[in-house]
């Protein structure tokens, strides 16, 4: 995948002014972020592959948006945190190339996951009653995979883009986290200004019409409440609809803000660059799983019920330990004796 206009290894530098000593800090820091996040989007996978109860059309597209996030944090933060473990932070061009791909396949699948869910919130709402005909498991696999698709349309442009450019001309390091298109021009040796075009309207059409779409929706959604005679059951359902406003909100925000400063040219500290990087990236793969498990009330009722049966399940092993008679069948996990 190399050939002579490119260089044969790059160099993450990831924040360029962090001095040595906060390298053990921060790549502690990564390493829980990854953690946190591997742990709590595996939660959420195997609680909707396991539960038959879950093998619904929303959670069908939180397990796809939990899929990404977790791939896309394996991907990437493992060879950040080695390089401030281990001051490794030199990769082949081929993995750079296979990390632009990736990076690029992934955030979009992201934002049109986040469309499909916020297309499942109006239709549950505006046709209560038509639900279940309208959207189905099987049509839910069908958008998905459409999704899949259109990304990894985006991913491919992203490494064909950098493949037209001549790169060899000494420069190896990259001031990112990881290998992305933008962060890959800096190495460039000529003008890439068409290349930066390209990336530029395919970053508009995989990000803004979801967000399109998105806002849309949600504006039908709340005419349809606040038209609704059932005030109650208007803000339930609404209610409903703010865990997915949220993940929108921390996904997009921090993006649209890097879109208008690129374009009005303004010079942000690099630090600051890296910063909002991992702003919106690595924040809303590490807080989506926890917020849809506190928000969504079928997640939160099967994780209780894991750890009432854990703590029952512990009840009668020191029951049979310290057994008291005094105690009645089915209840010894509450009158142990400590």
């Amino acid at each position: 995948m190399t050939n002579q206009s490119t260089p044969s290894e790059i160099v993450l530098v990831g924040f360029p002014s962090l001095p040595v000593r906060f390298y053990l800090p921060v790549s502690l820091i990564m390493f829980l972020v990854y953690i946190s996040s591997l742990s709590a989007n595996g939660t959420v996978i195997l609680l909707i592959i396991l539960k038959e109860s879950l093998h619904k059309p929303m959670y069908m597209a939180i397990a796809n948006l939990a899929a990404s996030d977790l791939l896309f944090d394996t991907i990437t933060l493992p060879k950040i945190i080695a390089k401030y473990w281990f001051e490794d932070g030199a990769m082949p061009f081929s993995a750079c190339l296979f990390q632009v791909f990736w990076v690029h396949f992934l955030g979009t699948l992201d934002a049109f996951i986040l469309m499909v869910m916020a297309m499942d919130r109006y239709v549950a709402i505006s046709r209560p009653l038509h639900y279940s005909t309208i959207i189905s498991n099987k049509q839910m696999v069908v958008a998905c995979t459409l999704c899949l698709f259109v990304s990894s349309i985006a991913g491919l442009i992203g490494v064909f883009v950098i493949l037209t450019l001549v790169l060899n001309c000494g420069r190896t390091r990259i001031n990112s986290y990881f290998c992305s298109s933008s962060s890959v021009y800096g190495l460039a040796c000529g003008d890439v200004t068409y290349s930066r075009l390209v990336t530029f309207c395919t970053a508009t059409v995989v990000l803004l019409l979801p967000l399109s779409f998105i806002v849309f929706s949600y504006v039908a959604i709340i005419r349809i409440l606040n038209s609704s005679i059932n005030l109650r059951n208007g803000e339930k359902a609404f209610y409903t609809c703010t865990t997915h406003l949220l993940v929108i909100t921390i996904y997009y925000i921090p993006r649209l803000f890097v879109y208008i400063t690129n374009q009005t040219k303004l010079i942000l500290n690099a630090d600051v660059n890296v910063l909002i990087l991992c702003l919106y990236t690595f924040l809303p793969h590490m807080a989506n799983p926890i917020i849809y498990c506190l928000r969504t009330n079928e997640i939160r009722q099967i994780i209780k019920q894991c750890y009432q049966h854990l703590f029952y399940l512990k009840g009668e092993e020191e029951f049979q330990a310290y057994p008291y008679k005094g105690c009645k069948s089915g209840f010894s996990h509450i009158c142990y004796i400590n």
